[in-house]
């Protein structure tokens, strides 16, 4: 999309993403160099972007959920991402509005992208986030949430779900936007160490 292996930014895309982002034309800009330097094709591969997530999480495993996050920006399902992708992949998990960023959660758990979220995709998205909190910060976590099942056991049941029901899109972004407990259990909040390192970057 846009020119994505010229030096510059195309009008158009530049127009689209200050509209759909918090990012400025200025920050857009140095975003787009510092990308082509990490990306000279303009495209970023799965193995990449994972590469990205592993070296802000030295001391845990953040590859299961690079792959997820990785999927659910990767829009035309060709394996990589282009600017576009990766600045709006960026937006979103690092602020974005509420709706906008349920939206992209929604994404993310639907795992086999069929519309709806199963117990399952809850499991395996939980499991994934909890591969990347150290263990000795697991352990200060409630009972009731301290490993991947009870966590996902615990947002199954507040959506009042029997074993083999599903969540479809509307019903899971009204729920989490009436339970802030919910938003919490259901993502990663990066740590501040990610944010430093995304404020160096655009510097």
């Amino acid at each position: 999309m846009g020119n994505s292996k010229s030096g510059a930014l195309s009008k158009e895309l530049l127009e689209d993403l200050k509209s759909n982002t918090k990012y400025n034309e200025a920050e857009l800009c140095v975003w787009y160099q510092s990308f082509l330097k990490e990306c000279p094709t303009g495209r970023i591969t799965k193995e990449q972007f994972e590469g990205i997530y592993a070296s802000f999480f030295p001391n845990a495993d953040p590859t299961e959920y690079a792959r997820h996050v990785f999927r659910s920006f990767d829009t035309n399902a060709d394996g990589q991402l282009d600017f576009k992708e990766y600045i709006v992949a960026l937006h979103l998990t690092s602020g974005g509005k509420t709706l906008q960023k349920l939206e992209w959660a929604f994404a993310l758990y639907d795992v086999d992208g069929n519309g709806t979220i199963s117990k399952n995709e809850i499991q395996e998205i939980v499991k994934s986030i909890f591969n990347m909190i150290p263990e000795e910060d697991q352990k200060d976590l409630p009972e009731d949430e301290n490993t991947p099942d009870k966590r996902a056991d615990k947002v199954w049941d507040f959506f009042g779900k029997k074993e083999d029901d599903k969540i479809a899109e509307r019903e899971f972004i009204q729920g989490v936007m009436d339970n802030k407990d919910i938003l919490r259990l259901i993502q990663y909040d990066e740590p501040q160490k990610i944010k430093d390192k995304l404020k160096e970057k655009k510097q």
